[in-house]
């Protein structure tokens, strides 16, 4: 059994060193191919003076090289941390400072577009291009040494000699919390290896399988698709797409035969005819980051009735939770599932004791998928992973658990249904966003007094983003605030409807009223 991320892939080139591993475009890798490239990576990233435990970023939109820069990065002993492709500079920024990134892997356009923030990066020493056939320099950053992926190899033919146990930092994914700047969540390399045992297990994947990758591989769904593929040996096709028929044609041209993605694709893609031979090969797909509505289902299990759906739900810091099994659909409608294999979800009062059959209550994540916490955020981290204790066959047992803030009910047969959220975090477009960070950027454009960011209910989205504000000045219109959010802030954290206004509600403390705000503007996209 493998024990390390980059096993997965050395396993397979020992097995089937033949068998397709990646596709992207024209471009094919088999597994002895790729196994050799992240060998040859994973030695230079020693050479540049990556240590065990360094970080190691990845800024790339999905392709090759993408994918050897994470493993190879674990083949070095070091952590990797992919950075969503459509974050702007300052996230970047905000990322790589945060976590102390000492070597980038990304392009030369995107090196580009960084430059002005690199100063804010104290640690970082190297970059790496994978799209330059040239040497480059940054006059203005001397102490960064700029590599061209293509012209630079490692004499050493070997895995590089690296101590390293399953119980180390393999990972870290950034993820918006209710507050504040996004959160690192840490993932042990038993972590990452248990969660793709696990989703192959109800999946049923084995090396036949061709799994097509189009969600970034910086959300921990996405980076799913990678592990669960290589851990039995199946095919990843890799794909950014323009238009979602593109998906389409994609699954026909390539034989896909299992899909992932979030409601508002899903909700696309059940508008446009699908042809037989999509149906034939797509075995399965799976929906997570939001709950798919029920028309949205029916309409896809009717144009795909040869397809397996899994609805499941999650969160990064326990991987994946729950998952609802095909043939439980019609009789748990709306249900967000059971425990997936290898973990434990339990309904608990705020005292810790179990819920009965329909009391609410919050879910909690024990298990082998529980993650090791955020990065240096060590309050943050005591909220959310807090101890539970598991009395088995006699023995008691204190562990960590996943507090997920969600609060759930658990039926009779033991199927879970979502309820409601504790904190305000807006779940849009399949991602988590924090109402500060938007708020923050507003108040950094010096154009609004006050703000605030409400997550609507939107029957594509999930949730919108709708921002009230005051603004300083009567000649500054919504228009102009959108546009700053533009340059500021990626496209899923851009504002749905800018509403600006006079005054806003306010509590008997005089703070902004959230919660009256919400009910005033809670059918603007459904009335």
């Amino acid at each position: 059994m493998p024990t390390l991320l980059h096993h997965l892939i050395s396993q397979r080139a020992l097995i089937a060193p033949n068998d397709e591993a990646l596709i992207h475009k024209n471009e094919t890798l088999n597994y002895q191919q790729l196994n050799n490239e992240l060998i040859n990576k994973a030695n230079v990233f020693i050479e540049q003076g990556i240590k065990r435990s360094d970080r190691i970023a990845t800024y790339l939109p999905k392709r090759i090289e993408a994918v050897i820069s994470l493993f190879a990065a674990s083949a070095a002993g070091a952590s990797f941390v992919p950075v969503n492709p459509i974050l702007k500079a300052d996230q970047l920024a905000y990322i790589l400072s945060d976590c102390d990134v000492r070597l980038l892997v990304t392009s030369k356009s995107r090196l580009k577009q960084i430059e002005p923030v690199l100063a804010l990066c104290k640690n970082l020493h190297t970059i790496m291009i994978i799209d330059s056939k040239e040497a480059i320099t940054l006059d203005k950053h001397p102490n960064i040494k700029i590599l061209v992926w293509s012209t630079i190899d490692s004499e050493q033919a070997d895995f590089p000699a690296i101590q390293t146990i399953d119980q180390d930092l393999a990972a870290i994914l950034y993820t918006s919390g209710s507050t504040g700047q996004p959160k690192g969540v840490m993932l042990s390399h038993h972590n990452m290896i248990a969660g793709a045992h696990s989703v192959t297990q109800y999946l049923q994947n084995t090396q036949q399988d061709r799994i097509l990758a189009v969600l970034p591989l910086s959300f921990d769904y996405g980076l799913s698709q990678l592990t669960t593929a290589f851990s039995v040996g199946a095919s990843v096709i890799l794909m950014d797409y323009l238009l979602p028929r593109d998906v389409i044609r994609a699954v026909v041209k390539y034989q896909i035969s299992g899909l992932a993605a979030v409601p508002p694709l899903w909700i696309q893609l059940s508008q446009f005819d699908w042809p037989e031979e999509a149906g034939n090969s797509l075995r399965y797909f799976t929906n997570s980051g939001g709950s798919l509505p029920v028309e949205t289902l029916k309409t896809l299990r009717q144009a795909l009735p040869h397809s397996q759906p899994f609805l499941m739900y999650g969160l990064t810091e326990a991987f994946r939770s729950t998952y609802v099994p095909p043939d439980m659909l019609d009789k748990h409608q709306n249900s967000i599932g059971i425990a997936i294999p290898n973990a434990e979800v339990l309904v608990l009062r705020e005292d810790g004791s179990e819920c009965a059959d329909n009391e609410p209550g919050e879910l909690v994540h024990r298990g082998a998928l529980v993650a090791m916490g955020y990065w240096h955020a060590a309050e943050k981290t005591a909220e959310i992973f807090k101890p539970i204790i598991a009395q088995l066959s006699g023995a008691v047992l204190t562990e960590l658990a996943v507090w997920s803030g969600d609060t759930v009910r658990r039926d009779k047969d033991g199927f879970m249904y979502f309820i409601s959220r504790k904190d305000d975090l807006i779940k849009t477009s399949g991602y988590r966003v924090s109402p500060n960070e938007v708020e923050e950027v507003m108040y950094q454009s010096g154009l609004v007094r006050e703000a605030i960011a409400l997550g609507i209910a939107h029957p594509l989205l999930g949730q919108a983003i709708v921002l009230i504000a005051i603004v300083k000045e009567q000649s500054i219109t919504s228009k102009e605030l959108l546009s700053y959010c533009k340059q500021k802030l990626p496209n899923y954290m851009h504002p749905t409807e800018i509403i600006c206004k006079e005054n806003l509600l306010r509590n008997q403390n005089g703070k902004i009223d959230r919660q009256l705000l919400y009910l005033e503007y809670k059918h603007l996209f459904t009335s």
